[in-house]
């Protein structure tokens, strides 16, 4: 449901008053806040600072947001469907074999549009200093991890199994990021026959592999 307009005794203040004309939108001030969120962390999200960085004044901010709790809210729901409901998407898509759904899987880690690393491990920050927020995590680790179980079930894994191989891939992932690690996309490719290996026990099939390594040649390297 849209948030209902507040009643307000002025103009809409995220308009210039003299054009008229929409100066920002509830996505600049999210996109604004994810920004800070990034790169100084939950503190730094401030309305002030916000509107300053957006060329406008604070009252404009409450056309979109109740509150900067609110905006918190909404980082955090904008966080969920960046990141947590492409691994779902992903791992949820068809595959005839597991190597390929594996590299369904890996699809969203070598695509900056489908997961963003950087906000991942801004929010991952976030909860070590708010408990709600941590919740929040446990939650999308807890519901990432089933999907990439039932993508292993999927292809006749045991439920035992699926469950420790689903979290020794997840795992692997999500510390591959936090070490920082800086390899050029051929150095991946290199070893993604392996990994595909050593992931599934199967070997996966030569298209299989030449499928995925022309789509991640053709996108750099994601930053750490």
């Amino acid at each position: 449901m849209p948030r209902p307009a507040p009643v307000l005794h002025r103009d809409d203040p995220a308009k210039d008053p003299l054009t008229g004309h929409v100066k920002v939108t509830r996505e600049d001030w999210l996109n604004a806040a994810r920004d800070v969120l990034v790169s100084e962390g939950a503190g730094e999200v401030k309305i002030l600072a916000l509107a300053t960085r957006l060329g406008v004044s604070r009252s404009s901010f409450y056309w979109y947001f109740g509150s900067r709790a609110e905006l918190l809210a909404a980082l955090l729901d904008d966080w969920e469907a960046r990141n947590t409901a492409p691994i779902l998407r992903h791992c949820a898509m068809s595959a005839e074999t597991i190597t390929g759904a594996l590299c369904n899987f890996f699809r969203c880690f070598v695509e900056d549009s489908i997961f963003d690393a950087h906000l991942d491990f801004a929010v991952r920050e976030w909860s070590r200093r708010d408990a709600s927020v941590r919740g929040r995590i446990d939650a999308a680790d807890a519901a990432r991890l089933d999907a990439v179980t039932a993508m292993y079930a999927a292809h006749d894994y045991d439920a035992a199994e699926a469950d420790i191989r689903a979290r020794i891939l997840y795992f692997m992932q999500i510390g591959y990021h936090a070490l920082e690690l800086q390899e050029d996309m051929a150095q991946r490719m290199d070893r993604l026959p392996g990994f595909l290996e050593h992931f599934t026990g199967r070997v996966p099939t030569a298209d299989e592999v030449a499928a995925f390594t022309a789509f991640a040649m053709a996108r750099p390297v994601p930053t750490a």
